[in-house]
């Protein structure tokens, strides 16, 4: 398929995921979380008309919540986050894939509609862009492999957005932005979603 999308999980691990959150709501909780991002992802994944890859973080899982009929699987590789982004592009690439867009698995904001308008966008520009409010980015796509953009950062850094910019500009490269959504990385961002009461909701349900 011409369109592919590219998601980059850690491994469910209690203790493992979402470490900042983890502080203030403590590692068992987190990974209901983190578990309940996971299924979000994959629900609006699958509704986007294109193929689906998932580069996890240590090993590849199995039968969890990314159907293996439905998400072709791989391990993340590379010293640091822009190299691991840089190589599961390339790999996408060489599989024939002419549009590819890359996402996380913390972004609660996130629609289907943004996917496909992503790929829509880039019939028209080099690179389209997803800003995050804390300054990195939720989304990334291109149609051919800008190893520019991958170039050591501060990844993690509220400067990844901008440097990424900067980046974009020096290599004379178009890019569209996509509307700013907010990450999920600590207690702050967690409470203003409905999540708890989503999981709440489920607890109860398992209880009656």
């Amino acid at each position: 398929m011409e369109n592919a999308l590219i998601i980059f999980v850690r491994n469910a691990e209690k203790g493992k995921v979402k470490t900042r959150l983890a502080k203030d709501l403590g590692d068992e909780k987190t990974l209901q979380v983190y578990k309940f991002l996971l299924q979000y992802t994959r629900d609006i994944a699958i509704s986007c008309n294109c193929s689906h890859f998932i580069f996890y973080s240590s090993y590849v899982h199995v039968n969890d919540v990314f159907d293996d009929d439905l998400f072709t699987k791989f391990v993340q590789e590379g010293a640091d986050l822009g190299e691991r982004m840089m190589n599961a592009f390339k790999k996408v690439f060489d599989l024939g894939c002419k549009k590819v867009c890359i996402i996380g698995s913390d972004c609660y904001e996130l629609q289907a509609e943004i996917l496909n308008e992503a790929f829509d966008k880039l019939a028209t520009t080099d690179v389209v862009i997803g800003p995050a409010s804390d300054g990195g980015y939720y989304l990334l796509g291109m149609k051919q492999l800008h190893a520019d953009l991958f170039k050591p950062k501060d990844w993690s850094t509220s400067s990844v957005f901008d440097d990424t910019l900067t980046s974009l500009t020096n290599a004379r490269l178009t890019y569209i932005e996509l509307p700013v959504l907010n990450d999920i990385d600590t207690m702050e961002d967690l409470l203003e979603t409905n999540i708890l009461t989503h999981l709440k909701e489920d607890d109860s349900e398992e209880q009656t």
